[in-house]
């Protein structure tokens, strides 16, 4: 079975991946809340609006049509040279370009060039993120002891929610501490001027912790069993040869997943703001501290597959309360109380916990050494394009025609289902020897077929 690191030392790597990837979601989520509240009228002013939000809306899913690429490429990367090239490497190109969108000018400084750089440095940040999930997933689920393999894993997804509540927390003490024409004018650059300096320290951590021998052991077993394997194409072509079932269940199993994420963290500002006649201070508290609650839920509920003996059941548990929840959520939220919005916030946020708690585990445990940063990235890359990148414009789009959330919970019922189907057809192979390659898994599947003649 799979080697894995003493106590001490997974303490310190799984330090590292969460810091790390809340710095890298910090940046990528910024953008997110600053979509919702203010990037239409710097950068769309010109139009109705609805069309501004649809636009901003619009620049915020750019970012998510680079996500598979940024995959690809550190898939490659990851499967043939290690996780730290890529890791690093996604942290600089997420910091420079989200410094980039913190000094652009406004529509009004240099016209249509602002929504065009706007775009650009949107669509760099998601190279940057692409690239940063499979090395910060595979760091921690490759070195965890196979018996707490889920709560390991879960802690890189935690990072996610503490970047996203870090973000919101950002522009909550802007908002309450800038009049409205300060926060417009220039309050809403300060999250993104500070990004570069969290993430220049997050590469520096990425690239003392990638150093340790446990690592550098892992890299050599895995150049070791992919030499063993005879691979002479990109592994990317490998994962989509071999496991290209594999991939089209991994996004189709993060599509509410993804999907109801960005709904909650940012079309849901939009929403409450503008459709339900809530205060921007109100609905960032309720949207912060339900998501912050994450901290706790999805470690447990990584660490609770660990127990069960499976992912597969938890994860399409989750799935099947999410499609029920969809529009009891709206319901809630519709009503404008900020004790029945919170109750509906937090409900949504646990019942999401349920399946991104254990999906870096079920995810590793998908794909074969040689193939697994390729395989996952891509699954999970894709995913955020068709899901998370999409919602919020979704869900926009929807409310502006049918002018009822009922559409949204419609939406969100529909991802339910196909995330459903992913997951129930995934073959779990709960506790799999990581260090399995295709060429094992390929000489154990004929060895175990009958010889001719027998």
């Amino acid at each position: 079975m799979t080697q894995h690191a003493p106590p001490a030392r997974m303490g310190k790597l799984a330090t590292a991946a969460v810091f790390a990837t809340a710095l890298e979601w910090f940046d990528f989520l910024v953008y997110a809340t600053a979509a919702a509240l203010v990037f239409n009228e710097l950068f769309f002013p010109s139009v109705s609006p609805v069309a501004g939000t649809l636009a901003s809306f619009a620049t915020l899913a750019v970012g998510f049509v680079a996500r598979p690429l940024g995959g690809v490429i550190a898939g490659h990367v990851g499967d043939r040279f290690g996780r730290k090239p890529p890791l690093v490497a996604s942290m600089l190109l997420m910091g420079g370009s989200t410094f980039a969108i913190g000094v652009l000018p406004s529509y009004d400084a240099i016209g249509v060039w602002a929504p065009v750089l706007l775009v650009v440095a949107r669509l760099v940040q998601g190279l940057g993120v692409g690239a940063q999930w499979g090395g910060a997933a595979l760091l921690l689920t490759e070195h965890a002891p196979v018996e707490r393999r889920g709560f390991y894993g879960s802690l890189v997804q935690t990072g996610a929610i503490v970047g996203a509540v870090a973000g919101n927390m950002f522009f909550l003490i802007l908002s309450a501490t800038l009049t409205d024409a300060q926060f417009g004018s220039w309050g809403w650059r300060i999250p993104f001027l500070s990004g570069l300096f969290l993430v220049l320290i997050g590469a520096y951590v990425q690239m003392k912790i990638e150093d340790t021998p446990v690592f550098k052991q892992m890299q050599q077993e895995s150049a070791e069993s992919q030499q063993e394997a005879g691979l002479r194409k990109a592994p990317l072509v490998e994962a989509v040869r071999r496991n290209g079932k594999e991939i089209v269940q991994a996004a189709g199993a993060f599509f509410v997943v993804n999907a109801t994420f960005y709904i909650l963290i940012s079309g849901i500002l939009s929403y409450a703001t503008s459709n339900v006649g809530m205060s921007r201070t109100s609905i960032l508290w309720c949207v912060m501290i339900a998501g912050l609650t994450q901290v706790v839920t999805m470690p447990f509920f990584g660490a609770l597959t660990d127990r069960m003996g499976s992912r597969k059941k938890l994860y399409l548990t989750g799935t099947v309360l999410m499609g029920l929840f969809a529009f009891p959520l709206f319901w809630l939220i519709d009503t404008g109380s900020v004790p029945l919005v919170f109750l509906g916030l937090l409900i949504a946020f646990t019942i999401h916990a349920t399946m991104y708690g254990p999906q870096a585990a079920l995810y590793a445990e998908m794909f074969p050494a040689d193939v697994r940063f390729s395989g996952a990235s891509l699954g999970y890359q894709v995913a955020s394009v068709l899901a998370g990148g999409l919602a919020p414009f979704i869900m926009t789009a929807l409310l502006a025609a049918t002018g009822g959330s009922w559409s949204v919970s419609l939406y969100i019922v529909g991802g339910a289902v196909l995330t459903f189907v992913s997951v129930v057809t995934i073959n779990e192979r709960f506790r799999r020897d990581l260090y399995e390659t295709s060429a094992s898994e390929l000489a154990a599947a004929r060895a175990q077929q009958p010889s001719p003649g027998a």
